[in-house]
């Protein structure tokens, strides 16, 4: 099933939640909403779901106008983070209780109730935990009863909010392929909310950065990690560090920093700001570089040091402890970048969470 966002704008209060969403998902595409807490993603989820209403914008499934059904009528597969299954059925009248709700017109018979029940159960390899509840099973089994609840009644958009954000890493890292494999099988449209990078990355067809209410980026895990679009996904997919820079001629420059290693960019000339990752930068010792080495410490692996300027910036590296040059507190050294991406007057400022 195709969806098709424009426009679409969403407050609570005077807290504006979704900024103006434009989106559209192909059929059968494994979408990712990523981004941190408060960025709108899972309200965008909701009035997709038709648990929400936007106060403007479009919303429109293979062409049909969705703001004008009711969530019922939209069969809708919502799974949520903490399952919400019933804990006084089995898992066999968990998996089946979307059909036996249905209108009388549309609803089918015991025996294909229980008969669907039973692919679904082997489908997922939870056919030997039928008669269980909720209660006598782990997590991840109850993930899995929660994702065959809302297969059941054969959504024509299946949705996730943080599936997996209850359980731990491993059984983590077992779902996410698991899924992929679930909604290969199925070809359904699926969109999940994530703001787990690695998850979004493994599991996605293509990944949509939100931040505070806003797109921020569509694309594909090498063009967010290498070439975010912005300084604030620059700063969420891990480039902590900030410096001041000037472009002259396509090409940043700033005291202390070697940056021979960067391609040049397309900015006018002026002050820009860079954006790096701590494990994108080294250090070498130089009698003359204007930078300090702050702190310095060992995990065995790497070296984890902060380097200081005069001028007050300051930068955070991890680099290979085996070949890393002898370095002490307080020496001088210079910086080299190794991989950033650059932004005309981007202003200095720190992440908070929401």
């Amino acid at each position: 099933m195709s969806i098709e966002i424009a426009g679409l704008t969403k407050r609570f209060d005077r807290t504006d939640v979704l900024r103006g969403i434009d989106l559209s998902v192909e059929p059968g595409e494994l979408l990712a909403l990523l981004g941190p807490s408060g960025s709108g993603k899972t309200t965008l989820l909701k009035i997709i779901a038709g648990l929400e209403w936007p106060d403007a914008g479009r919303l429109r499934v293979e062409g049909q106008d969705w703001l004008a059904l009711a969530a019922r009528e939209r069969r809708i597969g919502f799974v949520f983070q903490h399952y919400a299954l019933f804990p006084h059925m089995t898992v066999r009248d968990n998996i089946g209780f979307g059909l036996s709700v249905l209108p009388r017109g549309q609803r089918p018979t015991r025996a294909q109730i229980a008969a669907r029940a039973d692919e679904l159960m082997a489908f997922l390899q939870i056919d030997h935990l039928a008669d269980r509840f909720p209660g006598q099973l782990s997590g991840g089994q109850r993930q899995r009863v929660a994702l065959g609840r809302a297969l059941a009644i054969k959504p024509r958009v299946l949705l996730l909010d943080e599936p997996f954000g209850a359980l731990d890493a491993a059984i983590r890292r077992d779902l996410r392929r698991w899924l992929r494999g679930v909604h290969e099988a199925t070809g359904s449209t699926t969109i999940f909310v994530t703001h787990d990078q690695e998850e979004a990355f493994e599991l996605a067809d293509r990944v949509v950065v939100m931040g505070e209410g806003r797109i921020e980026q569509i694309g594909h895990a090498d063009a967010i990690h290498d070439a975010p679009a912005t300084p604030f996904v620059a700063r969420f997919m891990g480039a902590t560090v900030q410096l001041p820079v000037t472009v002259m001629g396509g090409r940043a420059q700033g005291p202390g920093l070697d940056l021979s290693a960067l391609p040049q960019v397309a900015l006018r000339d002026g002050p820009a700001q860079l954006f790096a990752r701590p494990a994108d930068l080294r250090v070498a010792p130089d009698a003359d570089g204007p930078w300090r080495v702050q702190t310095l410490a060992s995990t065995g692996a790497e070296l984890r040091l902060t380097v200081a300027h005069p001028g007050g910036a300051e930068a955070e590296i991890q680099m290979p402890r085996r070949g890393a040059p002898t370095l002490s507190r307080g020496a001088p050294v210079t910086l080299a970048v190794q991989a950033a991406t650059i932004f005309a007057d981007a202003p200095i400022e720190k992440e908070t969470a929401r």
